[in-house]
């Protein structure tokens, strides 16, 4: 195995690990959902520094420990299809599309503004398969008000419910990754690497 190819997996390893802790520090929030502490930087950074084509393969197998974590919610499924539904779009879609933040990289250069675009594309296809998943599986428990509204409408109770908590959770990896991203430019863009 060559040196590169070690290093690319080792780093993986280390931000995957990373990732799946700050997942589990989560803030519930009172409507619904909750916030981490940027639990998926770890994989935008990855995806960044050895490009798309590797970081999807790591959001894969990050999307495989949430669903891991999370396969109680599977239980919630009234038939196959759904349940196949929720693995697809809550957690194995949905995670594996932040590994394409990487590819803004190949337009805008190793920048901050491709690290600020890529992470509010790629939480936005997030965000798309959460409202698919929403309004198509979990609509079936919808609450009559929600946020003192009143509920008739599955597709709006989903935007409600999913755009509340991942607003938040692209605002705090936003905010993380602006500030953290000078000490880490020479990281993102190979410098370290002789």
């Amino acid at each position: 195995m060559n040196k590169n190819l070690t290093r690319k997996l080792t780093e993986s390893a280390i931000m995957i690990a990373l990732g799946t802790v700050l997942s589990l520090l989560k803030i519930d929030l009172p409507f619904g959902g909750g916030v981490t502490i940027a639990s998926m930087l770890p994989v935008v950074l990855i995806s960044h520094r050895w490009g798309w084509k590797w970081g999807v393969p790591t959001a894969f197998v990050y999307s495989a420990i949430q669903l891991l974590l999370g396969l109680d919610n599977v239980g919630y499924a009234a038939n196959f299809i759904m349940a196949v539904g929720v693995i697809l779009l809550d957690y194995i879609i949905a995670y594996t599309a932040i590994g394409f933040s990487g590819l803004f990289d190949t337009v805008l250069g190793k920048t901050r503004k491709s690290l600020a675009v890529g992470i509010v594309v790629t939480f936005v296809l997030r965000f798309i398969c959460h409202l698919i998943s929403g309004a198509w599986i979990w609509g079936v428990w919808m609450p009559e008000s929600f946020m003192n509204m009143t509920m008739t409408n599955p597709w709006i109770y989903s935007f409600l419910y999913n755009g509340w908590y991942m607003l938040a959770e692209l605002v705090v990896t936003m905010v993380i990754a602006m500030l953290i991203y000078q000490p880490l430019a020479r990281f993102i863009r190979r410098e370290d690497i002789r």
